[in-house]
């Protein structure tokens, strides 16, 4: 039987596994997605309410207004800002806008699981590089994997699923060593989260370094999982080329008076994530006062380190009502939730450390 082609590099694509949800009924907290446990803001929610009127017509290809807003709010120029559906949207542009057939990507891992997927459909070779025990990336062993072929460095900080920010003198060792022909792009998904005040500073990083991209969403400290809105920030020849390779209409009317709503109510949106940064102190607190060792979070999960007995800790804690995130043959990502389900989660790993 004569068959459609696919391409080979389907053939070993890693499919991309999204957190559990309860099912049939179920219930349990779900800390398995890093979303943001509070419902939309009034006046967010009543920019979804008025702009659903609006449904049957195409949004603003280009965003206009809120791409000016997010200018304004970065103090960057309106032509180094490229909206699209979230972030890993907005990376798959990126990927599309630089890399030819064969052309290597450096990467962390494990990181941010969409990072190979991307990779390979963009055509490109992923070059992973470990990350360190204690959940840091090794930006040292990075920019000894750069090579002729390297034509981007991905940079996820704070790192997913690890939790650890790259700090400020390791991204200014990195920048000084990788050629500056290498676009490297800093991923910074939780960078509102981010209280280490040796962290790198990503927009002081980009005013320097011509051949850094900053990846931002609305989808974690604004809550907009839901509606996928994210960002790119590049210099204004890169950020036309990442315009050029995105989806027509890639954000909803719906999503961006969304965004829109959300950079308009700063103090609202600051507050929720103080809270979450104070709930994330203390599941960090409470684990390791039970002897678990836990990197240093500065996004909104924790990491533990459970190797082989990732998916027996998440079929338990799930018994347990708290969905977690297991990645096979590493660890467990856990979002940071309602207090409840902290307390929750601090009795089944309490539970595990008896045993």
């Amino acid at each position: 039987m004569t068959r459609v082609p696919l391409r080979r590099a389907l053939a070993d694509l890693p499919p991309y596994v999204p957190g559990a949800r309860a099912g049939g009924g179920a219930m349990a907290y779900k800390l398995s997605s890093n979303e943001n446990p509070y419902p939309p803001l009034p006046s967010v929610m009543a920019a979804i309410a008025d702009g659903a009127v609006d449904v049957n017509r195409y949004p603003d290809m280009y965003a206009t207004e809120l791409t000016e807003a997010i200018a304004r709010h970065l103090d960057v120029p309106v032509e180094s800002v490229v909206t699209g559906g979230g972030s890993v949207a907005l990376l798959g542009h990126v990927l599309a806008a630089v890399c030819e057939a064969g052309d290597e990507v450096v990467l962390p891992w494990r990181s941010f699981e969409a990072y190979p997927i991307y990779v390979t459909l963009a055509g490109a070779v992923g070059v992973p590089v470990p990350v360190g025990t204690d959940g840091r990336l090794d930006l040292v062993a990075m920019a000894a994997a750069v090579t002729p072929r390297t034509r981007v460095m991905l940079v996820c900080t704070p790192n997913n699923p690890t939790g650890p920010a790259v700090r400020a003198d390791e991204l200014a060792a990195l920048l000084d060593a990788v050629p500056k022909d290498v676009l490297v792009l800093l991923d910074e998904a939780y960078v509102e989260f981010v209280r280490d005040p040796e962290a790198a500073d990503g927009l002081a990083v980009f005013a320097e370094h011509p051949n850094v991209v900053l990846l931002r969403t609305f989808s974690k400290a604004y809550g907009l999982a839901g509606l996928r809105v994210g960002y790119a920030v590049a210099r204004p020849r890169l950020a036309a080329a990442i315009r050029a390779a995105s989806t027509p209409f890639g954000v909803s009317h719906i999503g961006q008076l969304a965004a829109l709503a959300s950079l308009a109510a700063q103090q609202e949106m600051r507050t929720r994530v103080d809270a979450i940064v104070a709930e994330r102190a203390r599941m960090l607190t409470g684990l390791r006062a039970q002897g678990w060792h836990v990197p240093d979070s500065q996004a909104n999960f924790v990491w533990l380190a459970l190797g082989e007995h990732a998916k027996s800790f998440a079929d338990r804690s799930a018994r347990a009502g708290v969905l977690v995130r297991p990645f096979a043959g590493d660890g467990v990502r856990i979002s940071v939730g309602e207090t409840e389900a902290t307390d929750l989660l601090l009795e089944v790993t309490a539970e595990v450390v008896r045993r």
